[in-house]
């Protein structure tokens, strides 16, 4: 019985094996029309004498890599081999400022990135292993809304895949994501409490002054108001030692900054009502940083807003941030695990794009 079902195992190895695609990686570059911008990434290319369904990788906040490495584990790569293992183009840039891809990444908005991901598209039809009427973006975390922004700028864009995709306003998105962090510290309730409190009104402050010269300003007096009535809100707990601490230096200057400007006051209902395409959208319930339920909520409704019901969307269980499982699904675990990008994620973009594109 053994040897049978060892044998079972071998040729079911082997039919995976030959039904997976060969493929090749190419070192790509081009620039923006205005010369003063050079993008640099890897265009992955299944083997053989036809045009393939192309996907563009689309990253979240924060400098990254073509690879997507984050925590350690190269998510973009890990999913991209396996689009290409089954028949589709992929291409992954580096984030502004970032290997071959020049530019100053602090200085670019969402809105920029949008233009990227649109000098992409333009890029990849120029390929002529690409079928130019199947192109889409695929993008994480951020990536969502940056997708969101550039789809309906251009008919290129045929079909959209959103992995802890973002598909909330700047402002809910940025207080959600600081409560989901703070409601799961080590924290007291008291400086629970105490984080909200002051999170709050700092974001109110920067949502009202977004577009103020003087938003700087108004954050800075709008702490110390709070701090002084907290300093005396502190001595009624009769606490020996004060262990909290606001980051008011970092954040005012974060804030200040064209990205968060932009992003704060992103309107996602507005943006999202005007795709017209395809989306398929996942989520994992344990995402500290795009909250699961309430973001496909969204990529549904937002979208059928607009008159397109054309959304499939997953919230899979212990899955994180970076669609990987999890048991305890810190950041910690994050960054020590072993694990990859789960085989369910990988089985549902399969699937959605064999029925839906290909």
């Amino acid at each position: 019985m053994k040897k049978i079902t060892l044998l079972f195992a071998c040729i079911t190895s082997f039919v995976k094996l030959a039904m997976a695609q060969s493929f090749s990686n190419t070192e790509v570059s081009f620039k923006s029309p205005d010369n003063k911008i050079t993008y640099g990434g890897t265009l992955s290319v299944p083997t053989g004498n036809k045009k393939y369904p192309a996907l563009i990788f689309i990253s979240g906040t924060g400098k990254q890599d073509r690879d997507g490495l984050m925590a350690g584990h190269k998510v973009f790569l890990e999913i991209a081999t396996e689009l290409a293992k089954n028949g589709y183009a992929v291409l992954r840039l580096d984030d502004r400022g970032v290997g071959k891809t020049s530019g100053t990444y602090e200085a670019a908005t969402t809105a920029d990135f949008a233009n990227d991901a649109l000098l992409a598209v333009q890029y990849l039809k120029t390929n002529k292993q690409v079928n130019t009427k199947k192109i889409g973006f695929i993008g994480h975390s951020e990536g969502g809304a940056i997708m969101s922004i550039a789809a309906p700028q251009s008919k290129d864009v045929r079909y959209l895949i959103s992995l802890s995709g973002l598909a909330m306003n700047g402002y809910d998105a940025l207080m959600s994501q600081n409560q989901k962090i703070v409601a799961e510290s080590q924290l007291p309730d008291y400086d629970k409490a105490r984080s909200n409190d002051i999170n709050t009104l700092m974001f109110n402050v920067a949502l009202k002054y977004a577009d103020s010269t003087n938003m700087e300003e108004k954050l800075n007096e709008t702490y110390k108001a709070w701090k002084a009535k907290d300093d005396i809100y502190f001595k009624t707990l009769n606490v020996q030692f004060d262990h909290f601490r606001f980051p008011v230096y970092s954040f005012v200057n974060y804030a200040i900054g064209p990205w968060y400007r932009y992003f704060i006051k992103y309107d996602a209902q507005k943006t999202m009502s005007k795709i017209k395409v395809p989306v398929l959208a996942i989520n994992g319930d344990k995402d500290n940083y795009v909250i699961g339920e309430p973001n496909l909520q969204n990529w549904k409704n937002y979208i059928a807003a607009g008159g397109n019901k054309n959304v499939e969307t997953h919230l899979l269980k212990n899955v994180n941030h970076l669609l990987m499982p999890c048991e305890k699904c810190t950041q910690a675990e994050t960054q020590t695990s072993k694990n990859s990008v789960s085989p369910e994620v990988l089985k549902i973009i399969i699937t959605w794009l064999n029925k839906t594109i290909k």
